[in-house]
């Protein structure tokens, strides 16, 4: 699969719950709850919400083209990246070596029925998410003047040939570059990239429970 690159902008009006989307709220069904994690001293945090990406909406741009993604439902992607982003930093965050299962968390819904946006806020009663991005998809990149955010990225920010054992055939689900906007910077150590991973079985199975992540910077 080649990769399939977001292109992000600020969203002229409020999008549709369902749509894709770059930071903002996820979207997620009447009974399953904002995803938390427990970190090295026994604090519970909610993991910070990246994007969510509308399956069916990737579909229709990839046409013809091979997706081994489900053609519909929400991905949404959630992970430990706080201190990234200049918040305080839970001990248990995502660095240069590969992850465990914790440090990110991805979640299909399969049915779009009963959807609800879920608001996270501070002790001020403000949200906590920057402001959200509409997300389109390009198969067109130029690495001198667009961001590296990708689904099925190409590991171009690796120094080394593969993946460390056992994960050598694993590939890059979706990366997030180092960026910044009018409420947030986002920096992944000297502006690199966070790189989600899967491996090949999982992604045939479209089973999203056992993934890793790592920040690579060059």
């Amino acid at each position: 699969m080649n990769p399939v690159y977001l292109k992000l902008s600020r969203a002229t009006a409020a999008l549709p719950v369902e749509a894709s989307r770059f930071w903002g709220n996820p979207a997620l069904p009447e009974g399953v709850e904002y995803p938390q994690y427990i970190d090295d001293d026994g604090c519970q945090y909610p993991y910070v919400f990246i994007c969510q990406i509308n399956l069916a909406e990737l579909k229709a741009f990839c046409g013809e083209i091979a997706n081994p993604l489900p053609s519909s439902g929400l991905l949404l992607f959630f992970a430990k990246i706080d201190h990234y982003l200049g918040m305080p930093a839970p001990s248990g965050g995502i660095m240069g070596a590969i992850s465990d299962t914790e440090a990110v968390k991805v979640i299909h819904v399969a049915d779009l029925t009963d959807l609800r946006e879920i608001v996270l806020v501070d002790e001020d009663d403000q949200p906590m998410s920057p402001h959200e991005l509409e997300i389109t998809f390009s198969h067109h990149h130029d690495p001198l003047n667009d961001e590296d955010h990708a689904l099925f990225a190409r590991p171009d920010h690796r120094e080394w040939a593969t993946w460390d054992p056992p994960y050598e055939d694993w590939q890059i689900l979706l990366q997030v570059d180092s960026f910044s906007g009018p409420d947030f910077n986002l920096n992944f150590m000297d502006f690199g990239v966070l790189d989600i991973l899967i491996s090949p079985a999982a992604l045939r199975a479209a089973s999203f429970t056992n993934l890793r992540a790592l920040v690579l910077s060059t």
